[in-house]
């Protein structure tokens, strides 16, 4: 088949490779309904992370199962399913305790941006419907498998609740969908820092109740400003610079909670900073697969559309065109189909 190779930075190829084959009992491969690009994809593609060999890209994915291996018994051939961008057993202690991503048996998906798929320990990973989705669905099912999980997980760590105050530092696909949980965990005030109008509109109609320009000191004063000098009592961490770090810790209160999506990259904390700020923080990987369920069932009733931050479908052939657009910020998110 043909599949998406990275092979250096900005050197994105659609080339031929191997058919993914069943390498373990506990493995299952799967029929891409539909795949996209990432945004922690666009770190290699920068240079920021190393490239030590052609790398197989993709690790957002829903679509059929085709086989599965001798051990598999919670999914079969002929069901549509959905996972995460974790590969857990959800068994382990981690994985019982609701932190699959730190699965003692964890694995990170790769090779999603193609035709097939190979899915290790999916009994853990794979969540199946119990009917086949419409093609108008295909889109916000496969957010679910990263983009609204780990959104949903960056407002779950920040400790978003009923009536309170939220701000979301990141206007990518993730900050939008950190957007449109805060708003479903029934957050009150939603501020979103946004300096892009058209993400600034989305991030509107996913239930932002405030665009915040500004950034830097300026971005954390005008904040405080609007807070009454307190600051947010919730804030996602949704980039994964030392910037939009400096901006977070900025503008969440004392007591308040900082949930940190980011894949960091340059970011360094200070201890004295973080002794007197008193502020949690949770983040790191999000645990999808304890959320997939729950936000499959959303998606699935109409409750809400992830899908919107597709802004941009390609066929996987042009697959290199996605990734520029993505680069150059001309695409929030773009999904390939894969007919």
């Amino acid at each position: 088949m043909y599949a998406t190779v990275m092979h250096g930075p900005g050197d994105v190829r659609y080339e031929q490779v191997d058919d993914p084959k069943i390498l373990k009992p506990t493995d299952a491969i799967i029929q891409l309904s539909a795949t996209c690009i990432c945004g922690s994809d666009l770190w290699p593609y920068r240079g920021a992370s190393p490239i030590e060999q052609p790398m197989h890209m993709g690790h957002e994915y829903c679509g059929v199962v085709v086989e599965v291996g001798s051990e598999v018994r919670t999914v079969r051939p002929g069901q549509f399913v959905v996972g995460s961008f974790c590969l857990s057993d959800n068994t382990c202690p981690h994985c019982r305790s609701g932190f699959q991503s730190s699965c003692r048996q964890r694995e990170f998906m790769s090779g999603a941006q193609a035709p097939y798929a190979r899915v290790p320990l999916a009994d853990g990973t794979l969540v199946a419907t119990e009917e086949m989705p419409d093609d108008a669905m295909i889109p916000h099912m496969l957010a679910v498998s990263d983009v609204l999980g780990t959104g949903w997980y960056g407002a779950w760590a920040a400790d978003v609740r009923e009536g309170s105050t939220v701000v979301v530092v990141g206007d990518g696909a993730v900050g939008l969908l950190a957007v449109l949980a805060a708003r479903q965990m029934g957050a009150e005030r939603i501020i979103a820092m946004s300096r892009h109008e058209t993400r600034s509109q989305l991030a509107r109609e996913f239930g932002a109740t405030d665009i915040v320009t500004e950034r830097g000191e300026d971005g954390i004063a005008r904040i405080l400003d609007m807070t009454d000098g307190i600051g947010a009592e919730s804030v996602v961490e949704a980039v994964g610079t030392k910037e939009a770090m400096q901006q977070a810790m900025g503008v969440c209160r004392p007591g308040g909670a900082i949930g940190y999506v980011g894949v960091p990259h340059g970011v360094t904390l200070d201890g004295q900073d973080l002794f007197f700020r008193q502020q949690r923080m949770l983040g790191g990987p999000a645990p999808v697969r304890r959320f997939l369920p729950d936000l499959m069932d959303r998606v699935l009733q109409g409750r809400i559309q992830p899908g919107r931050v597709f802004d941009l479908t390609l066929p996987l052939a042009q697959v290199a065109d996605g990734y520029k657009a993505m680069d150059e910020r001309r695409a929030i998110k773009t999904l390939l189909t894969v007919a």
